[in-house]
């Protein structure tokens, strides 16, 4: 299984990082590979990706969720196999630190190619650099879900 972490500090509150990142539905502005997300429930979600130029689906479970704190996520089935979590650190008043870890299955030639070489690893750095620089842009949230959901 492939191990990614990557972070990013936002020139935002934690609450709107945190915010912000509960909108799974707006992730295609900001996360590259997302083509769409439907928000099935609140803690069950579709998504359709595209990694290595094939286009996936897959469903996915918030297995934890806790409001300024962390966003943790298993799939459930379709074409991925991956878990991971965000979590958001206050750093002072108006600057947070978003911290990914993700783990997934690379299934095929170019994918497990593309894990060995740090593909992954870049499009996740990469895909950080475009949430801070739309949060930042912002400077808001667009929505926000404070539900907190117990592991």
């Amino acid at each position: 299984m492939a191990k990614i972490f990557a972070d990013v500090d936002v020139d935002v509150p934690v609450r709107v990082a945190y915010d912000q990142w509960t909108q799974f539905e707006r992730f295609p502005e900001f996360l590259d590979f997302v083509e769409s997300i439907e928000q099935v429930d609140d803690t069950h979600t579709h998504w359709v990706v595209e990694i290595g130029g094939a286009t996936r689906e897959f469903d996915a479970v918030i297995t934890e969720q806790h409001p300024d704190e962390r966003v943790a996520w298993n799939s459930t089935g379709g074409d991925e196999n991956h878990a991971g979590v965000v979590t958001f650190h206050k750093l002072d008043d108006s600057t947070t630190r978003v911290a990914v870890q993700l783990d997934w299955q690379p299934t095929g030639l170019l994918e497990q190619a593309g894990a060995v070489f740090g593909v992954d690893d870049h499009a996740i750095k990469k895909d950080l650099q475009n949430f801070k620089r739309f949060i930042e842009e912002r400077g808001t949230e667009t929505g926000a879900w404070r539900g907190d959901v117990e592991a």
